[in-house]
């Protein structure tokens, strides 16, 4: 029994300690961005160049992560196609955004892997080196561009659980980061983890700085039904994050993917308002940024701002207005 309580006294002594040490780091004033996803916009049948001038111009964003998914860039064998991405860098250039842009096999939005048709069927080597090909291609284009400011490479790559995604290959993934890190030496690399589902430590230990997940209102498949993580508070995340500066102290730690728009099993489209409002009600919305500001992380990315331009479509203009009260203020 005196074993039991010894344990239980070290343990919540760490816990407080972890918090403690992360609570010093954290931000005076939190700045705010979004991500941006071309296929995920074009998903909801909305005008995808329209809502993402709107993101940059009325909504004031000057945040913005940016996936450059390698099936829309790369659908041919070595003929690249950068179009979209250069139309999003010009408008960021223009509106002074700064701009993370994601490079990898996973990437934001399902179904998290995105390689091209072609490279699936080739052998795991050949595929890789094609990856490989594609990251090169893409930093070595995209470095000279005053609006980039940092790299992620992949996205959440060790949260097995989520996605018809392979294995990690760490030793890959390492090379991945290293070749980014070899071309452009002058940006950091931001590598990603699930908030929720991971203790960051295997992530934690890569790149410049981390990014996490933020969650709060979601669909549970096992109970099958809707669900609020009461547990996860922001003193959670910010446990973590002292534990993460314990091994590496001064790292930086942001929120990547703040959930601002609602958890659906059939997608937007197919699932009626009524019923989105389960997972994100303008309640839903203001209380997890109030929880998330708990955290003290800066920046941090909102995830959604393609739904809140649908929505406006449809009659709910509320959200992209409470998001453009966030981002002027």
């Amino acid at each position: 029994m005196l074993r039991k309580i010894l344990i239980a006294v070290i343990l919540i002594v760490l816990a407080i300690w972890c918090v403690t040490l992360n609570a010093g780091t954290k931000a005076k004033k939190i700045q705010y961005g979004v991500t941006f996803s071309v296929p995920y916009a074009q998903g909801l049948g909305i005008d995808w160049k329209a809502a993402y001038a709107s993101t940059t111009q009325d909504l004031g964003v000057k945040l913005i992560r940016i996936p450059v998914y390698w099936d829309e860039v790369e659908n041919t064998r070595d003929q690249y196609n950068f179009d979209d991405i250069n139309y999003m860098l010009d408008l960021a250039k223009q509106n002074h955004v700064q701009v993370v842009l994601a490079v990898g096999k996973r990437l934001p939005r399902w179904p998290e892997c995105h390689e091209p048709g072609w490279a699936s069927k080739l052998s795991i080597a050949d595929e890789q080196n094609a990856q490989l090909s594609y990251v090169e291609t893409v930093v070595q284009k995209y470095q000279g561009d005053s609006s980039v400011t940092t790299w992620q490479v992949e996205n959440e790559p060790f949260l097995s659980s989520f996605g018809p995604c392979p294995p990690l290959d760490v030793n890959f993934f390492d090379k991945e980061i290293a070749l980014v890190k070899n071309l452009d030496p002058s940006r950091s690399v931001l590598i990603t983890d699930s908030g929720e589902l991971n203790w960051w430590v295997k992530a934690g230990d890569r790149g410049d700085e981390f990014g996490t997940t933020y969650y709060r209102y979601v669909y549970s498949d096992v109970l099958h039904r809707y669900w609020t993580n009461f547990y996860f508070f922001s003193w959670f995340y910010r446990f973590k994050a002292g534990l993460l500066r314990v091994l590496h102290p001064g790292k930086p730690v942001m929120i990547v993917e703040l959930e601002a728009e609602p958890w659906t099993t059939a997608g937007i489209p197919n699932t009626p308002i009524d019923q989105q409002f389960k997972t994100m009600s303008m309640y839903n919305f203001n209380t997890i940024i109030s929880h998330a500001a708990g955290t003290g992380f800066s920046p941090q990315y909102l995830w959604g701002v393609e739904w809140w331009y649908w929505m406006q479509q449809h009659g709910h203009p509320e959200f992209w207005d409470r998001a453009r009260e966030l981002f002027k203020n």
